[in-house]
């Protein structure tokens, strides 16, 4: 019975230190970008007593993975409690050549001697790190198998899930937004929508962009508004930029201003918006932005295209105008499309939601 209680008492212990370090982890990933084609993924390495030794972040494509930065981060000093040390990581370690050598090799190699992962990997090409290091004897497991609370777990997960999502189902994460005022409407009646949402309002919508692959518009949006699609902040645009899509059969025009300025623009001739993703997700975009007019906004949703919708919302009343989507052919509330709200926001006067569609993971 001692040796029962002991026992129990060290791996609660454990996975205490374990779910504390997966936390860290979580925090460290949220620092990494969105845009890029990669996850974010944090790492956390534990020495036998549970203490630090070294974390890290992946800081995008090409950079080195949380792993290799957590490994590099031990001081020399330590370098020699890497053996029998625990990984602790938001992300499964990769098992593949590409930019970067294989994480997996890397942990092995430096003495790691338990690996613990919130999310499996689902991308077939770097998958399997799990299962290599337990062949190599490392004890190798799951957040949940390792006694790690469910919370810890689902921060990680979240943190993932549009990344995970676009790459099972080899599209991108599409959110679509809009910026309407209470009564629904983006436009008065006479054309008009500069500015409906105030300075935070747009501010943010900038970060998001910057967090984003690309940007997609119709030739509609670029007709009426001639809009730029850069990310910029209170210095003006910023150096690295999403790709600006311009979707729809019409020519752009040879003066638009998404023509002009840093990064690339790309017009896809087609109103078929699922073949517009697959093009996209070939180019390496995970993450897509949809700020496209009310048509294509339409068109979008009852395609069931969209997986999170981001909604600026302003106290101003308009009255007529045009209304931020187009007929869905919905003609009684039972056939409404049901969203459930993930986090509202103040921004200003106005109000930020983001929402998922109901029954959505």
């Amino acid at each position: 019975m001692v040796t029962s209680t002991v026992t129990t008492t060290t791996s609660t212990v454990r996975a205490r230190a374990e779910g504390h370090a997966l936390d860290r982890a979580v925090e460290l990933a949220e620092r990494g970008p969105i845009a890029g084609g990669n996850p974010r993924v944090g790492c956390v390495l534990l020495d036998p007593t549970g203490a630090v030794l070294g974390e890290g972040l992946h800081l995008g494509a090409g950079s080195p993975h949380a792993e290799a930065v957590a490994l590099s981060a031990v001081p020399a000093s330590r370098r020699a409690e890497l053996s029998g040390a625990t990984a602790v990581l938001t992300l499964e370690p990769c098992h593949h050549h590409g930019r970067t050598p294989p994480c997996s090799q890397a942990l092995h190699d430096a003495g790691v001697t338990r690996v613990v992962h919130a999310v499996a990997d689902p991308d077939e090409t770097a998958a399997g790190g799990a299962a290599w290091l337990r062949s190599v004897g490392v004890e190798a497991l799951t957040s949940a198998d390792a006694g790690i609370a469910p919370a810890a777990t689902a921060r990680a997960e979240e943190l993932t899930r549009s990344w995970a999502a676009a790459v099972r189902r080899r599209r991108p994460w599409l959110v679509a937004k809009t910026a309407t005022s209470l009564d629904g409407r983006v436009a008065a009646a006479d054309g008009t929508s500069r500015w409906i949402t105030g300075p935070a309002s747009r501010a943010h919508a900038h970060s998001v962009r910057a967090d984003t692959d690309a940007v997609v518009v119709g030739t509609g949006t670029v007709a009426a508004d001639d809009p730029a699609l850069t990310a910029r902040d209170a210095d003006g645009p910023l150096a690295e930029q999403p790709l600006r899509v311009v979707v729809g059969e019409r020519d752009v025009p040879p003066a638009a201003r998404l023509r002009r300025g840093p990064g690339q623009w790309h017009h896809v001739r087609t109103h078929d918006l699922t073949a517009v993703l697959e093009e996209l997700y070939g180019f390496g975009a995970r993450h897509v932005l949809l700020e496209g007019g009310p048509t294509l906004l339409g068109a979008a949703l009852r395609a069931g295209l969209v997986d999170e919708l981001h909604a600026y919302v302003a106290p101003v009343l308009v009255g007529g105008g045009t209304a931020a989507v187009r007929d869905l052919g919905v003609t009684t509330i039972t056939d409404a499309l049901r969203w459930r709200t993930v986090s509202t926001q103040r921004l200003g006067d106005d109000l930020f939601l983001i929402a998922r569609p109901e029954g959505a993971q």
